[in-house]
């Protein structure tokens, strides 16, 4: 007999998020209160990491790094599986080692080191001394969703072992902004997900888009913010429509 299905639902067992503006969880409270489209630009300084580790982050990883950190004890930062889910992640730092490529320059190594889209999950892992299982992925306008997906899967891998999605992105370079149609800000959340325990459940279906659906229309904040904003509603479900799929969140029991 082969394996059960995924079970494609999770408890969520911890929340945080970091923006420009949204920097507390009073802050978020309050922004999921009356949200509103969050400021362009700005990251955070990230004391909690040593000296040396901090002068290495590049600002989406301060970001990502304190969104995780957000929601998670110290213990559970050593021994929780991890996603990272960026739809850009380090592509302003390439865009200058591409140019400089271009221009015959030299190009630094430490500067590439750190725009490989794994970046912020291998600093999380030195940081926090965690070496359990990670992903990092990039799921263009579906980033968070697929991030979600993903996460269920690890759960369903090792349903003992909580999960911890992490899902941000800075404003797109000049060269190519005019190219994405969604809300150019800085952000990172932070979800921990359990098989079971205390905490809100919520479980995801997918439906395939088909013609007679209307296209998706950019919001004025990220997929993830958005998401914790119904996750705190008395709204009953959550559909993230993106070009070929619909992602339905629901209330589990």
């Amino acid at each position: 007999m082969g394996n059960p299905p995924a079970k494609l639902c999770a408890v969520v067992a911890g929340s945080s998020a970091w923006a420009p503006g949204v920097t507390t969880p009073e802050e978020l409270e309050a922004w999921i209160a009356a949200p509103r489209a969050l400021e362009r630009d700005g990251h955070p300084q990230a004391k909690f990491l040593p000296a040396m580790l901090r002068r290495r982050c590049k600002p989406l990883t301060r970001i990502m790094l304190t969104a995780a950190y957000g929601c998670c004890t110290e213990n559970e930062l050593a021994t929780v599986r991890t996603v990272f889910s960026s739809r850009h992640g380090s592509i302003n730092e390439s865009i200058g080692l591409l140019e400089a490529i271009a221009e015959s320059k030299r190009v630094s190594a430490a500067t590439f080191a750190h725009t490989v889209h794994n970046a912020q999950a291998g600093l999380f892992s030195i940081a926090a001394a965690n070496r359990q299982a990670s992903s990092s992925l990039a799921g263009q306008e579906a980033s968070f969703p697929t991030g979600f997906l993903e996460a269920l899967t690890h759960l369903n891998r090792a349903p003992q072992r909580k999960v911890l999605l992490v899902t941000g992105d800075v404003p797109l370079a000049e060269t190519f902004a005019s190219l994405i149609d969604e809300a150019q800000v800085s952000y990172g959340t932070g979800l921990l997900l359990a098989s079971d325990g205390e905490g809100p459940g919520v479980s995801l279906a997918l439906e395939p888009r088909t013609s007679a659906d209307a296209p998706p229309s950019p919001t004025p904040w990220p997929a993830a913010f958005e998401f914790l904003r119904w996750l705190h509603s008395e709204e009953p479900d959550l559909t993230i429509p993106t070009q070929r799929t619909n992602w339905q969140f629901r209330r589990a029991d």
